[in-house]
């Protein structure tokens, strides 16, 4: 990777994309500090930070800290995701956006569109909910910048997160547009390793500063960081994972020329899905609690969940594990039969010529690749469960404050997030390449 890098600040095409894309992220991270008149950040870092919604803490950690400190970007890119999600789930179920999403570019065009006005949505009503949250909390909002006009200030703080959560989305996809690699994708990337940056960097500076030298800070600081490569290189090693399924083409003759007769292979990867089980499974066991600590923050039931299912330590935490599990066993097997389709792909093999060696065309290789799909998925969603837990466990032993930076996905956001700019660089490179081939 950093011979690619070293490569592709070498072209001056590639180095400008490189350069935007750096000054768009700091932007974001600027945004991340700009403070919202009447907002506590004190009482909001003691409730996300103290607090035992892991989901909240993971939101917080994609901000790079901004949900925690009530800033201009609180929502960050949260609002876009379920946008998106949402869209995604609409686009198999309702037969319009399936056609409009097989369109082409013109269709992109249009359900981004629609992304856009979703997450406009979303953010108004993730807004509205995090003020009436945080307003339960006592000395979090303050009224007096707004003349003692409890609802002017509730509006204006909704209209700013609003548009701090647009903005974000503005920022991503000038990213995409202009630099490299995915906008969305590179400022959760950021705000992960910005959070990280913090406990690993910032507050040991800060510690040392104040209590002196502390060997037992350095030592933790050191078992993390070995610890740290040893996880991601496994999952490194697990995300580059695939089973390749050969396919041979028949020989065809086309008026004077004649096509086919060559082989190739169908990849199929282990954690195809990506993160996308994790984020739905905390996000559905995390919205219980959401919704309880809205409308009814002072219940027994509230105080219940939130100790026991939601993250919790109580007795009866162990249901918290079972019903996690499930949930991203139930979300993996879905993500794969939206993302690999063995009816479409035994069809179009069919059509071009093509099998798979010892496997009858039609229904016997669609039969096959749902085979191999299912336990591939099985696989991967036994992946994603111990990923869920195991680091957390492993980092636990080291300091709480490294169990908010890299436990669940924020692993695996960082390390896909990382192959894939990887991967752009190479591909602008590989094209600069032919380029100046062809001239």
């Amino acid at each position: 990777m950093f011979e690619t890098l070293k490569n592709a600040f070498k072209v001056k095409e590639i180095r400008k994309k490189i350069f935007i894309t750096l000054l768009l992220l700091l932007v974001y991270r600027v945004g991340c500090y700009i403070p919202v008149p009447g907002v506590s950040s004190s009482v909001f870092s003691d409730y996300v930070s103290g607090g035992t919604n892991s989901f909240l803490t993971l939101m917080s950690a994609v901000t790079g800290g901004a949900l925690s400190q009530g800033t201009l970007f609180a929502l960050g890119i949260g609002p876009y995701i379920n946008a998106s999600i949402i869209m995604q789930l609409l686009a198999v179920g309702i037969p319009a956006l399936e056609r409009l999403s097989k369109q082409g570019e013109e269709g992109k065009k249009k359900i981004a569109a629609y992304t856009r006005i979703l997450t406009l949505v979303l953010a108004i009503v993730q807004a509205i909910g995090v003020i009436i949250n945080f307003a339960n909390q006592s000395g979090a909002i303050s009224t007096a910048p707004f003349w003692d006009q409890t609802w002017l200030a509730y509006v204006f703080m909704a209209i700013v997160y609003t548009a701090g959560a647009m903005l974000t989305m503005w920022l991503g996809e000038r990213i995409t547009e202009h630099g490299v690699g995915n906008g969305i994708s590179m400022v959760i990337f950021v705000g992960i390793i910005s959070t990280a940056g913090q406990y690993l960097i910032i507050e040991p500076i800060m510690d040392t500063v104040s209590n002196g030298f502390s060997a037992s800070t350095l030592v933790s600081i050191i078992i993390f960081c070995v610890l740290a490569v040893v996880i991601f290189a496994l999952i490194v090693t697990v995300d580059l994972a695939e089973r390749r399924i050969p396919v041979q083409y028949a020989k065809q003759v086309k008026g004077r020329k004649m096509y086919g007769g060559q082989s190739t292979v169908i990849p199929i990867k282990i954690s195809g899905s990506g993160v996308m089980p994790l984020i739905f499974a905390f996000a559905i066991i995390s919205l219980p609690d959401l919704v309880m600590g809205l409308f009814w923050p002072n219940s027994s039931a509230y105080n219940w969940y939130s100790t026991n299912i939601s993250g919790g330590t109580g007795n009866w935490a162990w249901i918290y594990i079972i019903v996690l599990c499930l949930l991203i066993f139930a979300f993996s097997f879905f993500y794969a039969q939206i993302q690999f389709n063995p009816e479409d792909i035994s069809k179009s093999i069919q059509q071009n010529g093509g099998f798979i060696p010892g496997i009858r065309p039609g229904k016997s290789t669609a039969d096959y690749l749902k085979k191999i799909s299912n336990r591939i998925t099985l696989f991967g969603a036994i992946f994603l469960s111990l990923v869920a837990f195991i680091p957390s466990l492993i980092f636990s032993f080291v300091g709480e404050g490294f169990v908010n930076v890299f436990s669940t996905t924020g692993i695996l956001i960082v390390v896909s997030v990382a192959l894939e700019f990887d991967k752009q660089l190479q591909s602008k490179l590989m094209m600069k390449n032919y380029k100046g081939f062809l001239k």
